[in-house]
Formats: C-alpha cells, structure tokens, sequence
C-alpha cells in the first residue's frame, strides 16, 4: 500500500453535496490542511475541502493509471531525509551516520520520471546531527521534522511548486541500500571510530559479524573505551595485532583491537547471546588453558568473508521515507 498527495480542486470526496455529512476523513485531512471552518448538518464545525486528496492503491494496474494522473496535475511529493543532492538513494540516513556528517536534513521534492531524488525541490531545512545518534534515534528526529514540513507545503500547495527550485550539480553523494557484507568488521582496515559509526548506523537492522575460530560471531552491544581502560598494562605492555581480543574484568568488556586503537564488546551472539564475561569464561579462557603455548594471534577475530552470493544479497531495509 503506498500513499500519494496531490493537488485536488474536485468535489467533496464521496459524492459530497448539500446535507451530505462529510466523512471523518475528509474532516481529519481538513483539519490538516488549515482551512476555514462550516457548519456541518449537526451543528459540529468542518473545514472547508482541502486542495489536496490522499490517494490509497494497491494493484499495478491502478497504480501504474494513478501515478499517470498524478504527474499530469501537479507532480508528486517526496519526503527524502537528506539535504539533496547529497545523499540519494534509498539509504540516506544510514549513510549520514556511516560518514559521520554533522549536519543532515529533509527535502521536499517533485518526483521525476525513471530517475530517483532528482526533482525540483520544494522546501528544504537543516539540523545538525546529534551527537553519537544512531541511524535509528536520527529517523526519529527527521520524521518529525519531514511531517511538519509537508503539511506547511500542502498548506501552501500553488505557492510552493511555483517557488520549486533545481538541485545543484555539486555535491552530488549517492546512499544505495546496505548489504549483508557492509556488517562484516574488516579489523585491519577500520579504525575504531569507523567501526562505532558502522554499528551506530546499521545496528539495529543487521548485527556485526565476525569470525573466531572458523564461527561466525555477531557484535551486539558495542561501546567506546573509557580513556582509564587504555591504560591498562595489558594493553599499553604488549604488541597486539587487529583483532585481538583481551578481557577486560574491571569493566567486563572485550575490547577487540582494530586499525588504530580499541573498541569494546559487552555481548555477542555465537549459539547464543552470550555477555564478554561469560564469552570469556565459557571459550577464551578455556582456549588459553588448553594453548599455554600457542601466540595470542590465533585466538583473534578475523574478518569474515561471506560467499559471492550471500556478499551480494541487498537487505531489503530502506531508510528514505517516501
């Protein structure tokens, strides 16, 4: 099911005429719309009709005669999450966290045939980024936003497209979805501060995978490493390669060792969710009791790589609200 708006200066929806009493629908698009009010045939004050109509289908058919009609009226709108160009595609505010961008925004836009997040924009604002916000706290917050900026376009509907305004050729990014391999933590290659955005971004959609020991781990609960942690003797005293892995029982973490520093665990997934404490007790510490010998490096996390097939499977998330 998908909703379209547009502009719409046809009779009262239902065949509306004098003593017919409008629908709750029509009233709550109404009220949305700001219009003055009437006197319905009970005395309860109604809105004048709005010029705009919200459109429900559901068969290919229908849906394919709907657009048709919708784009010879006036167009339609798109909330997209981003500040266009920046940030087309289907994955915007996954893409705004993944790259750290401090400040983001909503466009409304005129959709344009066969080509996505082209369109003359309507109305555009911007907010910075909170702080350490994850993907899905950050689609909260422009959720809001976007709906407030809709209703004052379709307010304002005539005025708005006549206002409409080409995108710049500069600054054009591109957000496409998120596959299954985007998870997998590539210890060597990635900082700290790129795997936290990395999980900020696409935690709550696919967990982190990694490999120990020929097992597929999951990171669930990752976290920075507090400043005190890092100068733990059993970090600072010992040369450690990427993806090594020390328990840390002051604060009950594993802190794993990526491209420039340390990031910590405080539960993972490998038959179970299991917390650092008992993924320590129940596999690293019986590994060691059993390798004395053995260099630490064999027990470390390694990046997993996924088969060409799986690799290339799209996750089927999308974070654009339209």
């Amino acid at each position: 099911m998908r909703v379209l708006v547009r502009r719409c200066w046809g009779p009262l929806p239902g065949g509306g005429g004098a003593g017919r009493r409008p629908s709750p629908q029509w009233r709550a698009l109404a009220r949305l719309c700001g219009s003055p009010g009437v006197e319905d045939g009970r005395g309860s004050r109604v809105r004048k009709k709005p010029p705009w109509r919200v459109l429900f289908f559901g068969t290919d058919q229908f849906a394919r005669e709907a657009l048709r009609a919708l784009h010879a009226a006036s167009g339609i709108l798109n909330v997209h999450p981003s500040c266009l160009p920046r940030w087309r595609g289907p994955a915007p505010i996954i893409h705004t966290v993944l790259h750290g961008d401090t400040v983001t925004g909503v466009t409304i836009m005129q959709i344009r045939p066969k080509r996505f997040d082209v369109g003359p924009i309507l109305k555009q604002e911007t907010i910075p980024v909170p702080p350490k916000s994850t993907a899905k706290e950050l689609e909260a917050v422009l959720s809001r936003l976007g709906a407030d900026m809709l209703i004052s376009v379709l307010k304002n509907l005539p005025e708005s497209l006549s206002r409409g305004r080409q995108q710049p050729t500069e600054g054009v990014t591109h957000a496409p979805k998120i596959s299954a391999g985007t998870s997998c933590i590539k210890w060597e290659e990635q900082t700290s501060e790129q795997i936290l955005r990395l999980y900020r971004a696409i935690g709550n959609l696919i967990p982190l995978q990694t490999l120990w020991m020929d097992n597929t781990i999951k990171l669930l609960d990752l976290v920075e490493v507090n400043s005190s942690v890092l100068t733990d003797p059993k970090l600072t005293g010992q040369a450690v390669i990427p993806g090594s892995i020390i328990y840390h029982k002051q604060s009950q973490i594993l802190l794993v060792c990526c491209k420039d520093g340390w990031i910590g665990l405080r539960s993972v997934m490998l038959k179970k969710t299991l917390t650092a404490t008992d993924f320590y007790n129940g596999y690293l510490h019986p590994w060691h009791q059993k390798n004395p010998q053995a260099h630490p490096s064999q027990c470390r996390f390694q990046t997993l790589r996924l088969p060409t097939k799986k690799r290339g499977k799209v996750v089927a998330v999308q974070q654009c609200m339209k």
